[in-house]
């Protein structure tokens, strides 16, 4: 069998890429490289906003449960024996954080707050807000849980 080859003396061979054509090809590499790694920063930051969010609410859920097991007895006389927690109340608790992470501990800053809803029949609002910075941005956020409570039984 015999094969014949066109005439290659007068044409130049096309074996590499051109210039332009690496250029390109390392720009889109670079694009895509930049877009993954941003994307996993994001994800990363997200993650770690998400732990700290859940642990002030669960910070908030159990500064709202101390209000609510505080004694409060209306058949108690004087009546500032059944009652542990009087509304209106204000006070605030500063602790830290109970997540995992490097560096300073985040400390979060619960204030609780006791007011009367109704008076017959006797019915209290317990609100519990936790105000706490995210450490990345320095931006606080508030986390609030607002419960009703009745005397005990």
């Amino acid at each position: 069998m015999v094969v014949h080859f066109g005439n290659t003396a007068g044409c130049k061979s096309r074996d590499a890429f051109t210039l332009m054509e690496v250029l390109i090809g390392f720009f889109i590499f670079g694009l895509v490289t930049a877009g993954m790694i941003y994307g996993y920063t994001e994800a990363n930051r997200m993650a770690e906003w998400s732990a700290m969010s859940l642990g002030a609410q669960s910070y908030a859920l159990q500064g709202l449960e101390q209000a609510r097991a505080a004694q409060w007895d209306t058949q108690k006389w004087p009546a500032s024996l059944g009652d542990w927690l009087p509304a209106p109340t204000n006070y605030s608790q500063v602790d830290t954080n109970d997540i995992p992470q490097s560096g300073a501990p985040l400390l979060v800053t619960n204030y609780i707050s006791v007011t009367w809803v109704t008076t017959n029949p006797p019915l209290r609002q317990i609100r519990s807000d936790v105000v706490w910075a995210f450490r990345l941005t320095g931006q606080p956020f508030t986390n609030t849980v607002i419960s009703l409570r009745a005397p005990d039984q």
